[in-house]
C-alpha cells in the first residue's frame, strides 16, 4: 500500500464564511473549519478547498454475488464486484464493518501524503478493468457508506456505464437529494439500510437521523432507481411488532413491491453483548411484514429457502429458489410467472 492519495476536490461542497466549507454529500451537512475534516472523516478542508481524501483507495475489493448485497430483484446469480473505502457518516454500535468504516483516525497532507495505509490503489479505470477482466457486468459501491466518497463512486460508475455495466449503491440512505442526483444518471439499483423506525435508535446507535433515510427512499422511488431495503433485526431495539408493523407500512405506502430484507444481526463491534437474532424473530416479522400486504418479504442470513424465495404474488408459484446465495430461475422468460402470466417487479435483463 503506498502512502499518498490523488486528492480529488469535492463537488458537493458549499463556501462558508472564515475559511469554512459546507460539505453537501450526506444529510449531516458538516460545516468544516481549514483543516478539519466531516464526520466522516474522509471529507477535508485543506486550504480552505474540500477534497475527499480516500480518491481511488479501496480498503475492501471482492467479487460477490448480486444475493449477497443484498438484492434478489436485480441480475439474479450474477457476480458483482464489490468496493469500499475507509470512513463512514454514521456510527453504528453494531456495524459489522467497523475495521474500515470506523477508521478515521489518519493524516494526510495537502500534497497528499499519507501517515499510514488506508487501501489499496485502484483508479476508476483500474476497477473497471478488473470487472471486465473477471466478465463481471455489475459493481457495487458498499462496506462503508458510499456517500462519503461519492466522487470516487460517481467517476467509477460513469466508466463502467460508459463500458455497458451497472451500478448499485449499498447505502444507509443518508445522502442529501443532491448527493442522489449527482450519481443517479450513472445509478441502476440501490439497497437501503432502513436500521429502525424511531429518531431515538437512529440517534443513540446510529448517529444519524431517520427522516433523511425515508426521504432518501421517497426520492429514489420517484426517479426511476431499482430500491431494496434492508433492516437488520436487533433483539431489543429494532425488533418489536410494532416498529416492524410501521416499518412495514411505510414501506407499503412507498409501494407493495419493494424488496424487504429481514436480516438476523450478531454480536459486532460495540455491541459485543448482542444475542443474535433468532430465527424465530425473523419469521414473526416476516409474517407481519406479509400481513401489511408487502409481497416481497425475505430473511437473510440464516438458511431458510422457504423466505428467501421468490413466488408469484397472484397464484404463488415458485419463480426463484434460493439456497444461501445459490439461485435457481424456474421461469422460461425472465420476470413473467410461467403459471399465470403475471410480470414481477425487478430487473431481470439486460
Amino acid at each position: 500500500m503506498t502512502l499518498t492519495v490523488t486528492l480529488r476536490e469535492a463537488d458537493l461542497v458549499r463556501p462558508l464564511p472564515k475559511g469554512y466549507v459546507q460539505c453537501r454529500a450526506c444529510a449531516h451537512y458538516c460545516a468544516i473549519p481549514e483543516g478539519g475534516s466531516g464526520k466522516c472523516g474522509v471529507r477535508r478542508n485543506l486550504g480552505g478547498r474540500l477534497y475527499l481524501v480516500t480518491y481511488g483507495k479501496a480498503a475492501a475489493l471482492h467479487l460477490d454475488p448480486v444475493e449477497k448485497k443484498p438484492l434478489y430483484h436485480f441480475h439474479p446469480g450474477e457476480g458483482i464486484l464489490s468496493v469500499g473505502t475507509v470512513g463512514c457518516n454514521l456510527f453504528c454500535a453494531f456495524c459489522q464493518n467497523w475495521p474500515i468504516s470506523q477508521f478515521r483516525e489518519f493524516r494526510v497532507s495537502p500534497e497528499g501524503h499519507l501517515d499510514r495505509p488506508i487501501g489499496e490503489d485502484w483508479p476508476p479505470k483500474r476497477l473497471v478493468a478488473e470487472a471486465e477482466a473477471l466478465g463481471v457486468r455489475l459493481l457495487a459501491y458498499t462496506y462503508n457508506e458510499p456517500a462519503v466518497w461519492i466522487e470516487y463512486a460517481h467517476d467509477t460508475a460513469r466508466l463502467a456505464k460508459a463500458r455497458g455495466m451497472k451500478n448499485v449503491f449499498v447505502t444507509s440512505g443518508f445522502e442529501t437529494k443532491e448527493a442522489w442526483d449527482y450519481i443517479r444518471p450513472h445509478l441502476d439499483a440501490a439497497n437501503v439500510d432502513l436500521k429502525g423506525f424511531t429518531e431515538k435508535f437512529y440517534r443513540e446507535v446510529c448517529g444519524a437521523r431517520l427522516k433523511p433515510v425515508l426521504e432518501s427512499l421517497e426520492h429514489l422511488l420517484a426517479s426511476g432507481v431499482w430500491v431494496e431495503v434492508t433492516t437488520l433485526l436487533l433483539e431489543g431495539y429494532n425488533d418489536s411488532d410494532e416498529e416492524v408493523r410501521a416499518m412495514a407500512r411505510f414501506l407499503k405506502g412507498l409501494s407493495p413491491d419493494i424488496p424487504w430484507h429481514l436480516t438476523a444481526a450478531h454480536p459486532d463491534y460495540r455491541m459485543l453483548h448482542l444475542r443474535p437474532t433468532r430465527h424465530a424473530t425473523l419469521v414473526r416479522a416476516h409474517a407481519i411484514a406479509k400481513e401489511e400486504g408487502l409481497r416481497f418479504v425475505y430473511v437473510g442470513n440464516v438458511l431458510d429457502e422457504e423466505r428467501s424465495s421468490t413466488y408469484c404474488p397472484d397464484c404463488g408459484r415458485l419463480l426463484l429458489r434460493r439456497r444461501g446465495f445459490r439461485v435457481e430461475a424456474l421461469w422460461k422468460t425472465p420476470g413473467v410467472c410461467p403459471g399465470c402470466g403475471r410480470r414481477v417487479p425487478g430487473v431481470w435483463t439486460w
